[in-house]
């Protein structure tokens, strides 16, 4: 018989209690549903005593969006002043330029100085009323009234640009530009003027307006290799700021805006006519009457005769006090603030550099279309010798060569050549093909659209293919074009470079950005035989009492060897193909042997002339600040013409060091010609030697000459053992770089 559940007293008491359970839970939903919806009509009647209408309404729902936005708006504001703010994060950022460092060349001959000692400085209150007057009515007359940023002065400087359809005004307030001077560089872009922004704003809240004003009097840069008014005055009139007249002054104000363009010594009817309108500025801001700034306008100031030093190495002086200030900071100088400095710099050199970019530009960059141009000079083992980092410090300090991001084009190649070299698949007379190739849909094309199939490797780099590069990628990685590019870039990092080369399918063709200085460190490691080198100015640095507490050779960064010699003998005799055969033939050299590789960007938006000799590497690049296109100037042209002008200069009354994996073979640069078999090709190699050398190297063939003779293989000298059908490979047996010549 089955148990019977429901008459269970045990089980009857549990469907009671669930049957209770829930209704409970039903009466609880019910009371909170009711309850919930009288607080609703509650808080609804209390509400509706706020409610409005018409132009009230408007008002509030405009408010409201106000406030959302402003709530968004402030964590943008928040996110964007991260960099800024990070760059104050060091409690001694105001005392990182409180250095005295006088810079002498390599010689010895004093050049510039850089920094400044807070003691040594005029302060604001010694300075005549009127100095202060002519900056504040010229640079920022609202400067008491504003926070940093000054809204109205920038609203009136685009009205005033707008109708000029040019700039006239600047809208930037003199502590922005102090911001500038103290944390940021030159380079005109968005980031930096949002940097700069914010970075004002955090100097008002630090520094009181006296305060600001008396490190922009101290920091600004004023011309003639000059920084702050109280060098300047010294510089331009030879007596202090605080003994200058009213139309001296007027002078030194003007010099703000454009120091180099308004610098009396350089051009004194501009300097002049710049003085009146910081004159009537005067006027017109209420500092001054009319009949008070008669006899300035008559009487106009005359500077100092400085002739003889119009010109200063200044973006090299810029970079060089980098490098005193980063010594200085990890402790290699001690406490000492105040520096005598013998760089590497040749001041001939640089002289020449810098008037071969002006002369380039000025006669063949209308045409072109090109504004910019920057060049490094330096010795194999990193001592540099010139830079130039633009067409007119006194316009734009921004340094071009040491901190402009450009894409490399084909000069990036070298760098994927080395590659292909150190993984032993390939040797200068490996065949490889040209011939139409896809990554997924990017399929690169060679510079004029053709292919040239089968070829050696030396000849696709001597004529710059992007196909073969591509196809070397690919090798390098034993198939994988990833692992490739990843190989390549670990190269490029060997070898010095620091830019940030991100992975991309077009990197082989040098398609990430680099700077111009790294470009020199990278190509200085082919000139010295695979050793990674460090850039450096400084080759001796005395404190304050003359004495000598560092020298490059004892306490610098020394070379380290970090490519086999072999694999850079061989991408040597590939890149003297460039030059001899192929795109930079314009960078011959007469009687000195180079070695090089040009670049060009897509849209010629960049074009580089990259080379080295024995003695020095030399970069130069051309464009455009704002990354316009040029007309169709490529790497083979005015930077290899550039390029030319200037090693040539360079190599004047040198004695010549051989290429790696080469040697001099001739004096005074003769013409040797190795012939093949057939007589139909030659490869003409031009040398040059020192007298000195030629003696040492006709007393080696000699001895060579009598041992052949005495062991009978006299003829193991004769140019038919080294003939061969391809001129380069019989070049290449001659100097013993490649083993397997197939």
């Amino acid at each position: 018989m089955a148990y019977d559940f429901n008459q269970a007293r045990w089980f009857r008491a549990l469907r009671n209690a669930l049957l209770g359970f829930d209704s409970w839970i039903d009466s609880a939903f019910f009371t909170l549903s009711t309850d919930t919806a009288g607080l609703w009509r509650n808080f609804s009647s209390f509400m509706e005593r706020f409610h409005v209408r018409g132009a009230s309404r408007v008002a509030v729902e405009l408010a409201c969006e106000g406030l959302t936005l402003g709530v968004f708006g402030g964590l943008i504001l928040v996110v964007l002043a991260q960099p800024a703010f990070r760059l104050t994060a060091s409690g001694d950022w105001l005392k990182k330029t409180d250095l005295a460092v006088t810079f002498q060349d390599r010689f010895g001959k004093e050049v510039g100085r850089r920094g400044i000692l807070h003691d040594d400085a005029v302060t604001l209150d010694q300075y005549p009323d009127y100095v202060v007057q002519a900056v504040l009515s010229t640079e920022d007359r609202r400067f008491y009234d504003h926070w940093g940023v000054d809204p109205i002065g920038l609203g009136r400087a685009l009205t005033v640009n707008a109708r000029s359809s040019g700039v006239v005004q600047g809208g930037s307030t003199l502590t922005q530009q102090l911001a500038k001077n103290l944390f940021l560089s030159n380079e005109r872009t968005l980031t930096r003027k949002i940097n700069e922004a914010f970075l004002a704003f955090w100097l008002e809240s630090h520094l009181s307006k006296k305060q600001i004003l008396q490190l922009y009097l101290d920091r600004a840069y004023m011309g003639g290799g000059t920084f702050g008014i109280q060098a300047a005055s010294q510089f331009y009139f030879g007596r202090s700021v605080k003994d200058v007249s009213l139309a001296q002054a007027a002078m030194l104000a003007g010099l703000f805006k454009a120091p180099t363009k308004f610098a009396p010594h350089v051009n004194l009817p501009a300097a002049r006519a710049r003085a009146l309108d910081v004159l009537n500025n005067m006027v017109v801001a209420g500092y001054l009457r009319e009949n008070q700034i008669a006899d300035a306008q008559r009487n106009p100031a005359s500077p100092v005769d400085r002739s003889a030093e119009a010109s200063t190495p200044d973006w090299y002086l810029d970079w060089a006090f980098n490098e005193i200030k980063a010594l200085s900071e990890s402790g290699k100088l001690g406490p000492d603030r105040v520096f005598t400095v013998r760089t590497a710099l040749d001041s001939s050199l640089q002289k020449k550099a810098e008037t071969t970019i002006d002369e380039m530009l000025r006669e063949s960059g209308p045409a072109f279309h090109a504004k910019q141009g920057a060049t490094i000079v330096l010795e194999p083992l990193g001592a540099v010798r010139a830079l130039v980092g633009g067409r007119d410090y006194g316009v734009s300090q921004f340094n071009r060569a040491t901190d402009a991001q450009r894409q490399p084009g084909s000069s990036f190649k070298p760098y994927v050549y080395l590659t292909a070299l150190m993984s032993g698949k390939f040797t200068p007379q490996t065949t490889v093909v040209d011939a139409p190739i896809c990554l997924g849909n990017w399929c690169p094309k060679n510079y004029k659209g053709s292919y040239a199939g089968s070829m050696p490797m030396w000849n696709a780099l001597a004529h710059s293919l992007n196909t073969v590069a591509v196809r070397l990628s690919i090798a390098i990685g034993d198939g994988d074009a990833k692992k490739g590019r990843a190989r390549i870039i670990a190269t490029a990092r060997r070898l010095g470079l620091t830019a940030p080369l991100p992975d991309t399918q077009s990197l082989p063709l040098g398609a990430d950005e680099v700077s111009p200085m790294d470009q020199a460190t990278g190509y200085a490691a082919f000139a010295n035989g695979g050793k990674r080198i460090k850039p450096y100015a400084a080759l001796e640095i005395a404190n304050s009492r003359g004495e000598l507490i560092y020298t490059h050779d004892r306490d610098g960064e020394q070379p380290q060897q970090v490519i086999d010699p072999r694999n850079i003998n061989d991408l040597v005799f590939m890149m003297t193909q460039v030059v001899e055969q192929g795109t930079g033939r314009r960078a011959i050299l007469d009687g000195v042997k180079v070695a090089g590789k040009t670049g060009t960007t897509n849209e010629y938006k960049d074009a580089w002339f990259c080379g080295y000799t024995g003695n020095f590497v030399g970069i130069v690049w051309y464009g455009n600040d704002d990354d316009q296109p040029m007309e169709k100037m490529t790497g083979g042209t005015l930077p290899a013409a550039t390029w030319h002008d200037i090693m040539q200069f360079a190599h004047s009354g040198v004695d010549l060091k051989p290429l790696p994996g080469s040697t001099l073979i001739a004096e005074q640069g003769p013409v040797v010609q190795l012939t093949n078999n057939a007589g139909a090709q030659t490869l003409k190699v031009r040398e040059q030697l020192s007298k000195k050398s030629s003696e040492a190297l006709g007393s080696i063939e000699n001895l060579m000459k009598a041992t052949a003779e005495k062991h009978g293989a006299l003829d193991l000298l004769r140019p038919s053992r080294y003939a061969a059908a391809d001129p380069a490979e019989t070049f290449a047996r001659r100097r013993g770089a490649i083993v397997d010549l197939r």
